[in-house]
């Protein structure tokens, strides 16, 4: 019984060793993006004249993982880039801000759509 744990145990790290995938983390926007060769991620929408199906390259990159060794960068990895295909460019749910103070009238309803475009990571 001991002999086929062991063999189970020996099976599942294979497993998880040949599971492991290569991932990248990004900065854009402000904020970091773990990312892997396939995602789709929503982002800050990007300054410049962007349409559906261009291609965008992201060279700011914090960290890069194979599975077998991990690069960390100091700010950034010198020479890693990352490229994406914009599919979506569009505008969140929007979000309301009240304004209330009683017994005075005052009352303000704001609203507002944040911008974003939708990224599918091609190349890592």
């Amino acid at each position: 019984m001991a002999i086929k744990w062991i063999k189970n145990i020996s099976m599942a790290n294979e497993l998880r060793i040949s599971n492991r995938m290569n991932f990248v983390v990004i900065e854009t926007g402000g904020k970091q993006y773990k990312v892997a060769e396939g995602d789709s991620i929503k982002i800050e929408k990007l300054s410049g004249d962007f349409k559906k199906g261009d291609t965008v390259t992201f060279d700011k990159v914090l960290l890069s993982d194979d599975g077998t060794s991990t690069k960390i960068g100091s700010p950034y990895i010198a020479d890693a880039k990352i490229q994406a295909e914009i599919t979506d460019i569009g505008r969140h749910k929007k979000v309301e801000v009240v304004k209330y103070k009683a017994k005075s009238r005052y009352f303000k309803l704001r609203g507002h759509r944040q911008p974003y475009m939708k990224v599918k990571i091609a190349k890592v």
